[in-house]
């Protein structure tokens, strides 16, 4: 039997704080002070009669009886943040709702077609498409505020709790504006003549470009501007000789388009899986798996490269 008492808001902070590693960021993303988070977590610990989890140099570390409990906890509110949304599935159309994220390497060029794709599938149904970066969208869907997300392949950290299914592959591109002096005479280790819009630490790419340029000797890049922002990236790019390195899906309609150029780099380094996500305790709803058969649909019409055909 649950003890009466252990509230919603002690589960909630003991989660927060170990996602945000740090007292101080918890605190603020629930709107409390760092001392009132601090006695939650005293308060959880004391009816459990265990420590959950010790301050260290890296911010919070779970005991082992921490581990255990952040696993349910966070069931207990994924299973929470469901029910609301269950009760919020109608509108006021009686029409259904389905939100699904998607990061930047697919909302340009896969979404747009999935989008057509799924009103013809499911007329009755109301889409809702959220854009962002990965660590957002993998917090938004965990707690249960997005049905999917479909993007590239996270890092294993920003993953747990998520079950991913491979759909196609795509690389990573350096883009410039057309007429840029690098065309001239394309050089990898001549991008550190210009600046150079980065993926940022956290994005699903970083890693894979990191390795890139350590394998062709490219060392520190001076004038390095860090972005994810599709819009950013495409004005300031085509405004100025910065070269862009972003996930292809990105910029695909901009290369078909002329208005920025693909330098000829050796890129397959950093391919990498785009795949459709969801909570694994989920059963998907038949929204969900027509969007599934939609996005199918989409790959095929867009003739995208599926996964299993590099293996």
């Amino acid at each position: 039997m649950i003890d009466r008492r252990i509230k919603f808001r002690h589960i909630q902070c003991f989660v927060e704080i170990y996602r945000e590693k740090s007292f101080k960021l918890a605190a603020e993303k629930l709107f409390l002070t760092q001392p009132a988070i601090s006695k939650t977590l005293k308060e959880l610990e004391d009816i459990l009669g265990t420590t959950l989890l010790i301050r260290n140099r890296a911010g919070v570390a779970l005991t082992r009886q921490g581990e255990v409990f952040l696993h349910f906890a966070e069931m207990s509110l994924a299973a929470l943040q469901q029910g609301l949304s269950g009760v919020e599935h109608i509108d006021a159309r009686g029409r259904t709702k389905l939100s699904v994220g998607a990061l930047p390497s697919v909302a340009a060029r896969l979404m747009p077609t999935v989008a057509t794709e799924f009103s013809e599938l499911a007329s009755t149904t109301s889409l809702r498409i959220i854009d962002g970066p990965h660590g957002y969208l993998m917090e938004r869907l965990r707690i249960g505020e997005l049905d999917l997300v479909i993007g590239r392949l996270g890092h294993p950290d920003t993953m747990q709790g998520v079950t991913f299914t491979q759909l196609y592959e795509e690389r990573v591109e350096f883009v410039v504006r057309a007429g840029h002096p690098l065309l001239d005479g394309p050089d990898l280790k001549r991008i550190a003549d210009w600046p150079v819009i980065y993926p940022p630490e956290g994005s699903a790419i970083r890693p894979l470009v990191d390795r890139l340029l350590i394998a062709h000797g490219v060392g520190d890049l001076e004038n390095q501007l860090e972005s994810v922002s599709g819009a950013f990236g495409r004005v300031f790019t085509r405004r100025s000789d910065a070269i862009w390195i972003i996930s292809a899906g990105v910029v695909a309609n901009e290369i078909a388009d002329g208005h920025l150029v693909a330098l000829p780099f050796d890129t397959t380094i950093t391919r990498g899986p785009v795949g459709l996500m969801h909570r694994p305790d989920d059963v998907l709803s038949p929204q969900a798996r027509v969007f599934s058969l939609a996005v199918n649909n989409a790959i095929k019409t867009l003739r995208l490269i599926p996964v299993e055909e590099h293996f």
